[in-house]
């Protein structure tokens, strides 16, 4: 008979009640979702399942919001944040990683700064210079922080630093230069790191609430997260319509994670050679 490991035993009850935990609030945002406003509201009793199982939630959302221009302007935001975020990225990583010039550790610690410190306090400055182009309520606006992303360049440039030299080396004695050597052998080494970002970057801009608010105030380019939070009310809300559209804005992230589950495990694995 195999020997109980006690400590692995209580390794897995850890992982599993941590998962539980995490797991809570959204099984909570589903029933929520399924209930009436009283059901929804009441505390003593506390009610956990509804009493009938009603969609008078979702259809009221559908119909107060137009979900087909939300997921548009939400993917379109997406889509060109992570253009942007990989090409910039991969393109700082290997200059950072494998190419020597005056400056690159002071250029590094300039992006493990922005790394450090919260994302707040640019607000101000890239609200400035938005404006002051003339771009605000604008597709151009949603993209304008995720140009560029310190996180991208520190997990490529890791990703980088963790290839062999000898393919470097073995591309210049084929006579590649340095861009060469960078397209055609490095970076396609690094795809799993870059798909990874790719997925980090489309949740990072998937919930980003406070930039859209401030850039975007008109209706036509408003995405999910700002329109979430819209059916907050300042002295009462209706909790199952916010759960119910909560649930709805929450499916294509799920579908993302479930469809690159596997590159986003293995960008993570791949991504922690040396600094």
């Amino acid at each position: 008979m195999k020997k109980i490991k006690y400590g692995t035993v209580i390794k897995h009850i850890l992982l599993v009640t941590g998962a539980i935990i995490m797991l809570v609030p959204f099984v909570w945002m589903i029933l929520t979702s399924f209930k009436t406003i009283s059901e929804a509201t009441q505390m003593n009793p506390f009610v956990i399942f509804p009493s009938e199982w009603r969609i008078d939630a979702f259809e009221n959302v559908i119909r107060k919001m137009d979900f087909l221009k939300l997921y548009l302007n939400t993917f379109l935001m997406i889509a060109g944040r992570i253009l942007c975020a990989v090409l910039t990225a991969t393109m700082a990583g290997y200059a950072f990683a494998r190419l020597k010039f005056k400056g690159k550790n002071f250029c590094f610690a300039l992006v493990l700064f922005q790394m450090m410190v919260p994302t707040q306090i640019f607000i101000i400055p890239q609200y400035l210079m938005v404006s002051k182009i003339g771009m605000l309520n604008t597709l151009f606006s949603l993209l304008f922080p995720g140009l560029v992303t310190a996180f991208g360049t520190f997990l490529l440039k890791q990703n980088y630093m963790s290839l062999p030299k000898e393919l470097e080396e073995a591309a210049r004695l084929d006579g590649c230069n340095i861009g060469q050597t960078f397209l055609y052998v490095m970076m396609p080494l690094t795809k799993a790191s870059m798909v990874a970002l790719g997925i980090f970057t489309a949740l990072f801009a998937y919930k980003d609430l406070m930039w859209p608010l401030i850039a975007n105030t008109e209706q036509s380019t408003m995405t999910l997260a700002p329109a979430l939070s819209k059916l907050q009310g300042q002295f009462s809300s209706n909790y199952p319509e916010l759960m119910a559209a909560s649930l709805i804005a929450c499916l294509p992230m799920i579908i993302l994670y479930l469809l690159f589950q596997k590159q986003f495990v293995e960008g993570i694995a791949t991504s922690g050679g040396k600094l």
